[in-house]
């Protein structure tokens, strides 16, 4: 335990002299909240309108094998006393067969859902990237962070700058849509 704290300690001293070596000869440093940049690009917008419109028949779908789920149980309810043996039997095999095949689909639907969630968001990562490389070299920052930072004046945070660089890009896209494929 004693050695890994040291290691650490080694470690972490070794970084800040550096930073500081690094931060003394000039060097611009900018921070970026690349989880607003994901969540507010005109590009994450226009993906989430995609899965909506994409995952919508599905939704209506299952909405619609629920309604069939409540018609059943409110039979069963309203009528199941008055119904013979066999017709009862009947259907709470309908009500159990559809609550089964419910769930099927919102597993289905769920993971699907989260397989193109998962492929957007691979592609909108890509283009945050290629927009905090563009302002860093445009405005000539030696060192750019991301994750991690507990602090940072409005000075070096340039989050701000990569939304207007997606959202330039986004406008100059065709249609105001992006590809899917995304180059880096």
């Amino acid at each position: 335990m004693l050695k890994k704290l040291l290691l650490l300690t080694a470690m972490l001293s070794y970084a800040l002299m550096n930073a500081s070596v690094v931060l003394a000869e000039g060097s611009k440093l900018a921070v970026v909240n690349v989880t607003k940049a994901l969540e507010e690009s005109p590009q994450a917008v226009a993906a989430n309108k995609r899965l909506e419109i994409e995952f919508a028949p599905r939704n209506q779908e299952l909405l619609s094998m629920r309604k069939q789920l409540r018609s059943y149980e409110d039979k069963l309810t309203k009528q199941g006393i008055q119904m013979s043996d066999a017709q009862l039997r009947e259907l709470e095999n309908n009500v159990r067969d559809t609550k089964r095949e419910i769930r099927r689909a919102q597993e289905d639907y769920r993971e699907d859902l989260n397989i193109r969630r998962n492929e957007e968001l691979r592609k909108l990562q890509k283009r945050v990237k290629r927009a905090i490389n563009t302002v860093a070299i445009r405005k000539q920052f030696d060192i750019v962070v991301g994750e991690g930072v507990l602090f940072s004046s409005q000075r070096v945070d340039i989050t701000k700058d990569i939304l207007k660089v997606l959202e330039d890009e986004f406008k100059s896209a065709p249609s105001g849509m992006l590809s899917p494929n995304v180059s880096q």
